[in-house]
């Protein structure tokens, strides 16, 4: 389960990455090879679709990041032999 959020992790970081690199951060970007008007989605259309996949995206990342940490903690727990044996232990020959 681990190594598949895992790789849903790597999955939506290449995504995330391609459609960061696609934007303009003047506003072109993929919605400037689109200059003319008689177009389906439109200019406008193309960078709010791409700003919208950006913020989910990165929400989706953020999510399966608490999901691995979460999964991580109980994987590590289920293996641990010593959980829940240790004790503290007093050194007496300190105190003399």
């Amino acid at each position: 389960m681990l190594t598949l959020v895992v790789v849903l992790v790597v999955i939506a970081c290449i995504i995330l990455a391609f459609i960061v690199l696609i934007q303009n951060s003047k506003g072109g970007g993929l919605a400037s090879n689109f200059a003319g008007s008689n177009q389906i989605m439109g200019v406008r259309k193309t960078t709010d679709f791409l700003e919208k996949a950006t913020w989910g995206l990165a929400a989706f990342i953020m999510v399966l990041c608490f999901v691995c940490a979460f999964l991580v903690k109980n994987e590590f727990k289920a293996n641990d032999p010593y959980a829940g044996t240790q004790t503290e232990q007093v050194d007496d020959s300190a105190e003399e």
